[in-house]
């Protein structure tokens, strides 16, 4: 009796596992029937990149959404909508038209695009206005680095300038050193960029710098463009504001 008694429990047990198994391979097959179908309906869009000659696509940087013209974006692998760390953008001056595409340029990375547009060619520093919209993140806005920031760096005497400008040199030992404070002298605010200054065959080059929102507007051109700088002044409030609408509005907080 004793032997009958304790085989039981051990029948049971098999036939209990003999009907978990047919459940194991339904509940497999309907994770890989999921996975598969997940996989084919998940939007893929953000990856691909858009063709060149497209109308403007939208683009949102640190919550801001611009509308950018996929021909002016740098890197490939940036041209697509949706959210963005940073876009690398290229107009031709004064036209502020996307430059004609070159399919033999291959793609390069953020900091290489930077190096690039901080020290372009002399053959194309007089027709290349070169943009880049990032994150603010921790970093303060341009107008709060000019009245809080760049006049701890800055030499006492500043020199004349074209049509109503300034320019006073950063101290060496100072993050700017080698450059220079280009400012309306009546009204700082009105513009101002910081400006490397020419080295030989190297021309000076400009940085020109806009918040809107938690967004960075950073456009670089050759410094000597500040000689008719009320008309770049005025090219990149029309460019900006092609790329946003309210990136044109009062050199944006610029006059807060």
């Amino acid at each position: 009796m004793t032997v009958h008694a304790a085989a039981r429990p051990t029948t049971r047990r098999k036939a209990g596992g003999l009907l978990i198994l047919p459940f194991a391979l339904v509940a497999t097959l309907v994770a890989a029937v999921g996975s598969f179908v997940a996989y084919v309906l998940w939007p893929t869009w953000p990856n691909a990149a858009i063709p060149r000659d497209v109308p403007a696509i939208p683009i949102t940087i640190a919550g801001v959404l611009f509308n950018v013209p996929p021909a002016a974006i740098r890197a490939t692998v940036q041209r697509h909508p949706g959210a963005h760390e940073r876009v690398d953008l290229a107009f031709l001056w004064p036209s502020l038209a996307p430059p004609q595409t070159d399919t033999k340029r291959p793609d390069k990375p953020a900091a290489k695009l930077d190096e690039e547009a901080s020290a372009a060619a002399p053959a194309n520093a007089s027709d290349r206005l070169f943009v880049t919209i990032s994150g603010l993140g921790a970093t303060l806005a341009p107008i709060e680095r000019l009245r809080s920031i760049y006049p701890r760096y800055l030499e006492a005497q500043a020199t004349a300038g074209p049509d109503g400008l300034a320019s006073l040199p950063f101290r060496g030992g100072t993050p700017y050193q080698g450059e220079d404070l280009v400012y309306v002298a009546e009204k700082p605010e009105q513009f101002f960029a910081r400006c490397t200054r020419r080295m030989r065959a190297v021309p000076g080059t400009c940085i020109h710098e806009r918040s809107l929102d938690a967004a960075e507007i950073t456009l670089r051109f050759p410094r000597e463009w500040l000689d008719d700088w009320r008309g770049v002044a005025g090219g990149f409030d029309r460019l900006l504001a092609e790329l946003h609408p309210r990136a044109g509005d009062a050199r944006l907080k610029i006059n807060d």
